[in-house]
Order: structure tokens, then sequence, then C-alpha cells
């Protein structure tokens, strides 16, 4: 299943001293490589692909944790309600809030959309605002620059925007969006039409903005394989950065550098769509918090997204409990979902040996895109089965690493060590199943792009040269390139 010839010239590269250059060899595109399609390496989803492709087990999770992992499944997408109830199971809700479950942001474990028509036709549920504001003295840019914090909250409305509100008070405010188009003609003559997003807030619930406030729209991302991304080493994800372009190759790729809560240090971030975030545990538990208002762990305020400036909210019943220790998800919760969300299984490959999937691959190859997407890794620790040193690949095509996409996608907020122009290398696994689990192919942070060639093609900076290389290419050489992404 492994080609162990493989495994051992990835470790040497890793080893090297020239590592921060050197990517894994360019493989035989004749037919596909050993243990390519087992894109989740030995925790791959076997079996049929459908709507709830995203939903299963890692296939090598033990049996006695299965009961577990469906628990953790359970508070995933447990529906939160306000308080005071009748039960304390599920109390807890905002005040205001993105969503009532992580389960309606993250539906069927997918890919989130920006709303197809607007405020009120369309909800933006599984798209939000991040809202932030520079420095505003010594105190708060020290605090930057140690990577204590990633940004400093807009002072009324805090560090996202929430468009719900649980009864007796206001919601936040309404997102509002408008398109511009771009027009891009490709080497046949053929038009694309790119839709430049520009983000406004209406409706806003208590007060003005500040005026520097920096918008940035996120949509929800996909769930798989999320314990294989934290089980790649750290010494893997900083042997391949190249922050000054050593090599010459136009590529500057650096890790994001957070602050890691559980170890009270900064370290590597690669959660997030900048990478923000540098544990699972710690994703997880801010978006219980920030996107649904439930106190916990690692975010004790029952008042969510809260600020000072909304009284009223800070008025509101919340959900902590003695018996969930005096908070609204215990600890018990938290790990169970952090259980289930580290053990979503990657489904295979489909059609890895099709001529025009490895065709498709080839042009992969030659455009330059596996220098950021990198197609593979070796990992030691597999979060099923935590005391197997075996090593295996795992296939996410992403260096996790924080690169500069140019204007066109910066959205001018930066996030700890994150400029306004760069984001993570989003991992493509999955890719091809989009509109199967989800039905639609939006993609990009925010949604802006309609299907996988307009998001090639938005991609400039460090991307540029990939970028151009797509457009020039003969038709059907397009067609492979996204035959072999509907592939992943």
């Amino acid at each position: 299943m492994y080609n162990l010839l493989s495994v051992l010239t990835l470790v040497l590269l890793i080893c090297s001293p020239m590592a921060v250059s050197a990517q894994p060899a360019e493989p035989d595109f004749t037919h596909s490589e050993a243990g390519e399609r087992y894109a989740g390496g030995r925790g791959t989803y076997l079996k049929r692909i459908d709507k709830r492709a995203f939903l299963h087990p890692a296939s090598n999770l033990p049996f006695e944790q299965q009961l577990d992992f469906r628990v953790g499944q359970g508070i995933f997408k447990k529906l939160w309600v306000s308080a005071p109830t009748a039960t304390t199971a599920s109390d807890g809700l905002g005040p205001v809030y993105n969503a009532r479950a992580c389960q309606r942001c993250h539906l069927n474990n997918g890919r989130g959309h920006p709303p197809t028509a607007n405020w009120p036709d369309d909800n933006a549920v599984s798209m939000f605002l991040r809202l932030s504001i520079p420095p505003q003295n010594p105190a708060q840019q020290t605090l930057i620059d140690e990577r204590k914090i990633g940004v400093i909250p807009e002072p009324t409305y805090g560090g996202q925007l929430q468009d719900f509100a649980v009864p007796g008070i206001s919601g936040e405010g309404r997102m509002r969006i408008s398109y511009q188009e771009q027009v891009i003609t490709l080497s046949d003559g053929k038009t694309v039409h790119l839709r430049q997003p520009t983000y406004s807030i209406s409706d806003l619930g208590y007060g003005p903005l500040h005026p520097q406030t920096q918008l940035s729209a996120r949509v929800a991302p996909p769930m798989i394989g999320l314990g294989l991304l934290e089980a790649i080493s750290r010494d893997d994800l900083l042997a391949q950065a190249d922050p000054d372009d050593q090599n010459n190759d136009g590529i500057s790729g650096r890790t994001n550098q957070v602050w890691n809560a559980d170890r009270q240090q900064v370290d590597v971030g690669r959660f997030g769509w900048k990478a923000g975030h540098a544990t699972l545990n710690q994703q997880n538990n801010s978006a219980l918090n920030g996107d649904i208002g439930i106190s916990n762990p690692d975010f004790k305020n029952p008042y969510g997204d809260c600020t000072q400036q909304q009284s009223d909210c800070l008025k509101m019943p919340h959900g902590n409990t003695e018996r969930h220790d005096n908070l609204e998800a215990s600890r018990q919760m938290t790990d169970l979902m952090l259980l289930y969300t580290r053990n979503l299984a990657v489904p295979a490959r489909r059609n890895t040996d099709a001529p025009e999937v490895l065709a498709g691959k080839k042009v992969f190859y030659d455009s330059g895109c596996q220098q950021c997407h990198r197609a593979s890794f070796t990992i030691r620790h597999d979060p099923a089965e935590p005391d197997n040193e075996k090593p295996q690949q795992i296939w996410p095509y992403s260096d996790l690493l924080l690169h500069d996409m140019g204007p066109g996608l910066a959205d001018h907020r930066p996030e700890y060590a994150a400029t306004g122009q760069e984001w993570r290398t989003a991992p493509l696994w999955g890719i091809g199943l989009t509109h199967t689990v989800n039905g639609h192919t939006f993609f990009l942070h925010d949604g802006r792009a309609r299907n996988l060639l307009e998001a090639i093609l938005w991609h400039g900076g460090e991307a540029t040269a990939a970028r151009n290389a797509v457009i020039r290419m003969p038709k059907q050489d397009r067609h492979n390139l996204i035959r072999f992404l509907e592939s992943l």
C-alpha cells in the first residue's frame, strides 16, 4: 500500500540542511503513486460516496472509541437554546450568536457558502464577518508583537459580527455584499467573469463601528482530516518554510506564529483561513464561544462575543451550572467533540489512474501549484491510533504555510503574524466532493469563486506565475487540471 522508498526519500529531504527549499521528488505521471488513493492514510474512508461522505469516522478508529465518536457528533450537532430552560444540557446560547449548532455552519461537515441572494432573502448562516481594528496604543501593540493575541477586537461589536440574538435583545447587524465583475480572457478566447466582493454592515444594533474597523468574510471550511493535519510534525512545517525566498523561486511560505494557550507559549499556527490557531482544541472552543456563545474550559465568558458596550447583552441569563464545571460546555463535552473532529475520515481518491486525471496532475505540477499545495506528508502519530508508531503517508495537498496571495484576495486584516494579503494554503483533499456533500461549488475564504477555475484565477501574489500558466495553457490542459482537482 505504501511506497517505502518514497517515505524514506521524504524523510531525507526533511532532515537535509537544504530542506528550506526541498520538495518531494516529482512523480511519474504515467500511473498513480503508491498509496495515493488513500488520501487520509490508514484511516481513509473507502465506502460509498454520497452527501454523507464527510461524516464518517476514520476507518482505523478502535471499536471502543466508536461510541465516544458518536456522542461527540451529537454535541457537534446539538441545537443550543437560551437559558434558562427545564434542562441544563443545552442551555447557554448567545446572547448574540451566528448559529445555534456547529453543524449549522459546517453542514454535513462540508464547506460553507455566501448568501445566494442577500438579506433578507437569504441568510449567511455558514458565513460571517471577522471584525478588528489596528492597535490603538503601545500596550496593544506589545500584545500583538509578542503574539499573546492575534487581533484587537472592534470595541463595540467584538471579534465578529453576530447577526442573531436571543429574545429580548437585538442582533448586531446584517452583512451586506456587493459584487463587481472582473473579466479574464483565456488562451482559447473564453472569458471568465470573476466576482470582486465588497462587504458592509447594515442595521447596526449598538451604534457605529470604529472608523478603522477591518472586515474579513469567512465561510466555514470542511472538517475532514483535521486530526491528521495536527499530527504533521512542527519540524516538518518549519523545514519547508522559506520566508526570505532563499531559493529565488518566488515562493516565500512561512508559518504563522500564534499563542498556544495549552502550552502558554508561541507556537506554529495550523487551523483557520490564516492559520490563527495552533491546536484543533483551541479552534473548536474558540468557535463554540465566538459563533454560538457557549462558555467552555478555554473561553469561560458565558456571554460569548458580547462587549462591555453591549450592556443589555451582559444582563441576559446564562447557562453556567455546577453540573458542567460552572460552564455551559464542560471539559468532558469539549473533549468528546475534540475526539469527533480529530477523527473525521478523509474519503478515498477517485479515478487516480484515469488518463485525464494523470494528465491534469502533470499540469498541476508543471504549473507550479504543488509548490504551495504540497501533495503529501509522512506522519508518525495518528489520532485514531495514538500508540501506533508506524509511519504513514497522508495527502492533504497543502503546506499549511502562509503565502502572499496578492491584492485581489487581500482582506487587509492582519492576524498574529499573517498580513492582510497572506492566507494559509487550503488543503485540497475532498475538494472534488464539494457539490456532492454541499450542493454547491463556492470556493476560497469568502466563497467568491463559483467553481474551481474561478478559484484558480483569483490566485495572485506568489501564485501569479501559476495562475498565468493556467490562463495561457491549451483548453485541454485546463480541462485535465480541473479533472485532477475533482479527483481529490
